[in-house]
């Protein structure tokens, strides 16, 4: 811990904050990046504080283009932002430069930093204390979406390659349960089955596009609760936060994992199966809070799809988990020799129960889609 801190105080060193640090220490319960909170004193002003991270390069190579991404990103954002008479720093998250005026900072061991404003009086949650938690995810989400609908989506960089293609992750899968290396597949015949009898889902956007072309966006490709900042006063959705994954996709997917995540009635690793279901109360929640935010910057192809979406996050998520098992439990961390197994078993509940209420799910969609579009009907002549 104590190079870890001086190497944090070294590096806190370039950039350009105000004010003397005063305290510098761990922050968050994240597992990729390395966080720190700093707190500085700027004269007569009081305290400032500030986030500083250490950005994994074993997961994200290009950092430099990573950064590019996210100074993109949050300028745009922030100009939106200004133009609603929203306030930007709270919206959106806001860099703080090196000295040198890069979004970054390179250290002699060739270790890459970063620094944020730390956003003030408000929390991320793990889980929705109720479905207005959930609902403010959604309404942020959308936001995120909606602002960023005119963003030349194919100027990011990808910094994860293929990382929602369904397809090419279920070839992988193939591949290794006939190879085996660990010796694992008869223990999972059951959901190696269901995998491959599920593969459907692995081609759903692309049946899709060749009816009508499915725009790619500026997606997120992390939309969980706790990627959203929400106030502690007003209990509202502010500020979308962790945007490494920040990369061009599809709207369904950033849709799809937000329910798949957070429209759970059980955590993802939960072994008792009778517990896994799809709240439909969440699932509405989610769905009305998202479309009232973006529906009109959603093309028809798109928001039939997203009901959809949710299954194909989920089926997909499931594959990783039983990938990984089989591989040996190289990639997700495990609390013990079966959690992967455990995981994917949970995930293709989920599944099963979401193909059961799908006509529902696709339903409720068009309901809140409908409705997004009369409220946004009526705004237009209010505003003229």
């Amino acid at each position: 811990m104590d190079e870890r801190k001086k190497a944090a105080e070294s590096a806190a060193a370039h950039f350009a904050f105000e004010g003397t640090m005063q305290q510098i220490g761990p922050f968050g319960n994240g597992h990729i990046n390395e966080t720190w909170l700093a707190r500085f004193e700027i004269g007569l002003m009081g305290p400032l504080y500030v986030i500083l991270q250490r950005i994994n390069t074993t997961v994200f190579r290009e950092p430099e283009r990573l950064m590019e991404n996210i100074q993109g990103v949050t300028e745009w954002l922030r100009r939106k932002i200004i133009e609603e008479g929203g306030d930007p720093e709270r919206e959106t998250l806001t860099l703080i430069p090196s000295k040198d005026g890069k979004s970054f900072y390179r250290d002699e061991d060739g270790q890459y930093w970063r620094a944020y404003r730390f956003i003030t009086d408000a929390t991320c949650y793990d889980q929705a204390e109720s479905a207005d938690d959930f609902r403010q995810s959604a309404v942020a989400f959308g936001q995120f979406q909606r602002r960023l609908a005119d963003y030349p989506a194919d100027s990011l960089y990808e910094s994860i390659p293929g990382f929602h293609d369904t397809a090419a992750r279920l070839a992988v899968f193939r591949k290794t349960v006939t190879e085996d290396v660990c010796g694992r597949r008869s223990e999972a015949e059951k959901e190696i089955s269901f995998v491959l009898s599920h593969a459907y889902l692995a081609e759903c956007y692309s049946r899709a596009a060749a009816k009508s072309p499915l725009p790619l966006r500026v997606t997120h490709n992390d939309t969980k609760l706790n990627n959203v900042m929400i106030d502690n006063k007003t209990h509202k959705g502010i500020c979308v936060i962790d945007l490494d994954t920040v990369m061009p996709g599809l709207v369904m997917n950033d849709f799809g994992d937000s329910i798949r995540f957070g429209a759970s009635t059980a955590l993802e690793d939960e072994p008792d199966l009778s517990r896994v279901s799809c709240s439909l109360d969440l699932f509405t929640a989610y769905t009305e809070g998202f479309m009232q935010e973006c529906a009109s910057r959603l093309t028809d192809a798109e928001i039939s799809l997203l009901a959809d979406g949710a299954l194909v996050m989920t089926y997909e998520c499931g594959m990783r988990f039983l990938t990984d098992y089989l591989q040996g439990d190289t990639y997700f961390r495990i609390g013990y020799p079966a959690h992967n197994l455990v995981r994917a078993r949970n995930q293709f509940k989920l599944v099963a129960d979401m193909e059961e209420k799908l006509p529902r799910m696709r339903h409720i969609v068009a309901s809140a889609a409908k409705t997004a579009a009369a409220v946004e009907r009526a705004r237009i002549p209010a505003e003229g």
